[in-house]
């Protein structure tokens, strides 16, 4: 008995340990947003790669490729705030599931188009389901991740998108060499289905639904969230909404950075080609994009944990659109195409460097509203998606050259930059 007892004891506090050593479930959640991230980049990438064959087969002009970019962008703003919404009301597993259905559908449709019309109507209605992605991705961090986790994870999730928009083009390519751009469609489209039916069994929208999460990491979520019952009662105070200020800063300043953001997903493999340059490099801005990413998420999480100030995100935002915004005009003054296509990108890697703060923010001022609160931000932002594609094919088609475009959209972006020290994340929009 002296021997067993030693024995029974060591395999007691060794199972107590287990238990208070915390699962790391919020992890894998984690890995199937930016997964679908990758996915989500894929699809809306993949056009801009192969708009000069769908001009050229098609017979588009400039401006109607343009009224193609800017129709799903539109449709994407329209419907970002009902997409958050939904989330909000009937959860995030139920939304994120139907519309990643709903846009690999139309992004197999768009491999069926035949005239300028038909690519209009499908790029607006794969907008409209791409739209309430990233709002109802922010509502799941607002449950599964603790506040001191937000910023870098938003980040990864940002990183993993730019780097799907990076590899895309290049992917293109080659699936181009061997097959054509609405096979092209077709696969991608079938991407979106597999993912979604994984989805949907495994997700859960709260961590105590998902059996693997244990009590230890449970309560490391619920560090700094209100509760559950709280939740639950909370309705969407819209008037109060309105007149937020903060509100209307965040949604001002994502509007500045997302004008000259379309130009890397719409005109840039067409920039590229005029200027002599491989459509192949078409990715560098959004690989240079996914580093900034990675980058401003540990920053903005690091300064929120050292200082013990959520205000501090802003000043992440204000470095990374001042810089982005100076090189965006240095580029340009530069004559060799491959460097000034390398200063486009390093602008877009310190404008990125500032998107996890834009989407940490969001959480920090909308609580349990955060899904609707991301959904406004992002359906302004995206506003700006519609007016430049078609901005920009226009100025393209009458002046035949692209620096008045890129001048417009740094100062623009400094724009943003200034907006920044307006927002307060210590501040909820419903105060």
């Amino acid at each position: 008995m002296s021997e067993v007892q030693p024995t029974i004891e060591r395999t007691a506090v060794r199972a107590d340990a287990a238990a208070l050593r915390p699962t790391q479930v919020r992890f894998q959640v984690l890995a199937w947003i930016c997964s679908l991230s990758i996915i989500t980049y894929f699809d809306r990438v993949c056009i801009s790669t192969s708009a000069p064959y769908i001009t050229t087969d098609l017979g588009l002009t400039p401006v109607e490729m343009g009224l193609a970019f800017s129709a799903f962008a539109v449709a994407y703003a329209l419907f970002e705030v009902p997409g958050g919404w939904l989330g909000d009301r009937i959860g995030p597993r139920k939304v994120i599931t139907r519309i990643v259905l709903w846009w690999s559908a139309f992004t197999a449709l768009t491999g069926l188009v035949t005239r300028i019309w038909n690519l209009i109507a499908v790029r607006f209605l794969f907008g409209a389901g791409e739209a309430g992605m990233y709002p109802n991705s922010a509502k799941v961090f607002s449950r599964w991740m603790p506040a001191s986790e937000r910023g870098l994870s938003t980040g990864m999730m940002w990183t993993f998108a730019r780097a799907g928009g990076a590899v895309s083009p290049l992917l293109v390519v080659i699936m181009l060499g061997y097959m054509g751009w609405r096979e092209t469609f077709a696969v991608f489209g079938a991407l979106g289905f597999v993912w979604a039916a994984f989805f949907w069994f495994w997700f859960r929208d709260h961590p105590h639904e998902k059996k693997k999460v244990n009590a230890a990491e449970l309560a490391i979520i619920r560090a700094g969230q209100i509760s559950r019952d709280q939740s639950e009662r909370v309705r969407v105070p819209w008037g109060i909404l309105l007149r937020s200020g903060n509100l209307w800063a965040i949604m001002w300043m994502y509007f500045c950075m997302s004008y000259g953001w379309y130009f890397y997903i719409t005109w840039m493999p067409t920039y590229l080609k005029s200027r002599g340059v491989s459509m192949a490099f078409g990715g560098m801005p959004l690989a240079f994009g996914a580093v900034g990413c990675a980058l401003g998420g540990f920053l903005t999480d690091y300064l929120v944990k050292r200082t013990g100030n959520l205000k501090n995100r802003r000043y992440i935002g204000f470095a990374g659109f001042s810089l982005g915004a100076m090189c965006l005009l240095l580029s340009v003054a530069i004559k060799d195409p491959l460097s000034s296509v390398v200063t486009i990108a390093m602008a877009s890697f310190f404008a990125d460097m500032a998107l996890a703060s834009c989407w940490a923010v969001c959480m920090d001022v909308g609580h349990e509203l955060s899904g609707t609160v991301s959904g406004c931000m992002n359906m302004w932002g995206n506003l700006a998606g519609f007016v430049y594609p078609t901005a920009t094919g226009f100025l393209v088609q009458r002046l035949h050259r692209w620096d008045v475009s890129i001048v417009v959209s740094g100062v623009i972006l400094f724009i943003g930059a200034i907006l920044w020290l307006r927002i307060d994340p210590n501040k909820s929009v419903l105060k």
